[in-house]
């Protein structure tokens, strides 16, 4: 499997669904709090016409003159979103396009959004391309990584795989 920026996400937000993800076990599709991202996503992306860009392997949420804009849910994990949008930056900065990053947080439950600024540097680039390299150690491994087993689990798609 090609590395996409949802594998890039799920690396640093677990390795298990990491795994899970790129050997083709989708669990995301009866997911309520993923169903609700995607709405979110949805109505942010009708706001604007340059949206939903496809190139290669990725999608992106939203790309202007100056930024290239990732829209989460929440700020969470914001380790792994940040590192889903530098590989973003990246695969672009190999099409000749370069942009800085702006990740945007939609709270539920709130009206302000929180907003996160990245640049990608010769030096993150080069550990990106160590993280990737052991992306593809881990999705090619014979062993499914363990369960974390912290908080944030009882939130995840995949929760019912790992625990029931």
């Amino acid at each position: 499997m090609k590395i996409n920026g949802t594998i890039i996400n799920y690396y640093f937000h677990c390795k298990r669904q990491c795994y899970l993800f790129a050997n083709r076990l989708n669990l995301e599709d009866n997911s309520e709090l993923v169903k609700i991202g995607k709405a979110i996503h949805e109505q942010k992306s009708s706001d604007s016409d340059n949206s939903e860009i496809s190139i290669e392997n990725i999608k992106v949420d939203k790309i202007t003159k100056e930024y290239l804009t990732e829209i989460k849910k929440s700020d969470s994990d914001i380790n792994a979103s940040k590192w889903q949008l530098l590989f973003y930056l990246k695969v672009l900065k190999s099409k000749g396009i370069i942009r800085k990053g702006k990740l945007e947080c939609v709270e539920k439950k709130k009206s302000d959004n929180k907003v996160y600024y990245f640049e990608l540097t010769d030096e993150i680039e080069k550990e990106l391309e160590f993280h990737i390299l052991d992306i593809k150690k881990l999705i090619n491994s014979e062993s499914i990584p363990t369960v974390l087993n912290k908080p944030k689990c009882k939130k995840c798609a995949y929760y019912e795989y790992c625990y029931i």
